[in-house]
């Protein structure tokens, strides 16, 4: 009984995107594992871009530092 939680970040993700992820592993958990999808469990959890870190900063800062210094 696969258990599977995605975190994402809460920026605009469709129903129809989050139900394409939900079908996509439960699909792979099927191929690869051989998995029953009728017993698969998927949570999509959408996280505060303020609330997820990487690098040491929060990812709105992260990407900034990414992007470089911006002319304008």
């Amino acid at each position: 009984m696969p258990y599977v939680n995605l975190k994402i970040t809460r920026e605009g993700a469709t129903a129809a995107q989050k139900a394409e992820l939900i079908a996509g592993v439960t699909d792979l958990l099927v191929r690869v594992l051989n998995k029953s999808p009728a017993t698969t469990f998927v949570v999509i959890d959408e996280v505060e871009t303020e609330d997820w870190g990487v690098g040491g900063l929060p990812v709105l800062d992260y990407r900034a530092r990414l992007a470089g210094p911006t002319t304008g």
